[in-house]
């Protein structure tokens, strides 16, 4: 399951990487990006939840940061822009985070692993808050 779930992060990565080595970044793939690295968290973190490897409110918290920002992306106007904005460098590290804690989640590693897992769980979760204060921060300020 892990290595399903890493290649799928992993042929994300090269879409991003090549789109913008080759110049093809575009309003729409400024959109649907996010939306796909948001599917490729998501679903595996409700699973944990099922699992009882993560708690409900920690996703919850990941969850309401990254409904609110496409919520933001999908209406430019309340950010005072007519183009859709890309992620930033803290949304790209909470991202990594994220499969990274995930990653660790679903591998099938000894028990002393489980308490580093969730650890970098909590981290994720902090950095997904963080990133999400920052992208709405310049638009109230």
């Amino acid at each position: 399951m892990v290595v399903i779930f890493l290649l799928a992060a992993g042929t994300d990565w090269v879409d991003g990487y090549l789109a913008r080595r080759l110049n093809q970044v575009t309003e729409l793939g400024k959109f649907l990006d996010p939306l796909v690295d948001k599917l490729l968290v998501l679903a595996p973190l409700l699973g944990l939840i099922q699992l009882g490897s993560v708690p409900a409110w920690g996703v919850f918290l990941i969850l309401a940061r990254e409904l609110t920002i496409a919520g933001w992306r999908v209406n430019p106007s309340l950010q005072g822009a007519t183009t859709i904005r890309g992620a930033n460098l803290w949304g790209k590290l909470k991202t990594t985070a994220q499969i990274g804690a995930i990653a660790l989640l679903l591998a099938p590693l000894p028990a002393a692993w489980a308490l580093w897992s969730l650890a970098i769980f909590w981290f994720s979760v902090a950095l997904t808050l963080i990133s999400g204060w920052l992208y709405l921060r310049p638009a109230t300020a």
